[in-house]
């Protein structure tokens, strides 16, 4: 799982012809480390369709102001450069899975 931040942002999501789920996480998150494990089996099972990765707020607050990420864990697809769409909060894989499904077909 890559790790995102101001840095490769831009090259990595945003210019990536390959739609990047990106999961916005801090570390004292418990919602966050329950979310972490599902992510990662988004990963496995969405291999070669999207990219994978997380931005750790902390450490990346502009990033997390400029997508407007109130909450945490949000979990976001970016589709050809911009957000399609958005989960707050703790989500279950099969929702998470279904939303993915909707954009990717």
């Amino acid at each position: 799982m890559t790790e995102y931040n101001q840095e490769n942002f831009k090259k990595e999501v945003l210019e990536s012809k390959t739609p990047v789920l990106v999961d916005f996480w801090a570390p004292w998150c418990g919602p966050c480390k329950m979310v972490g494990p599902v992510i990662e089996e988004i990963a496995t099972q969405y291999a070669g369709k999207i990219q994978v990765g997380k931005i750790n707020i902390d450490d990346n607050q502009e990033l997390a102001s400029e997508y407007g990420v109130m909450s945490i864990p949000t979990i976001c697809l970016f589709k050809d450069g911009s957000p399609a769409f958005r989960l707050v909060g703790f989500r279950p894989k099969k929702e998470i899975a279904g939303e993915l499904d909707k954009h990717l077909l």
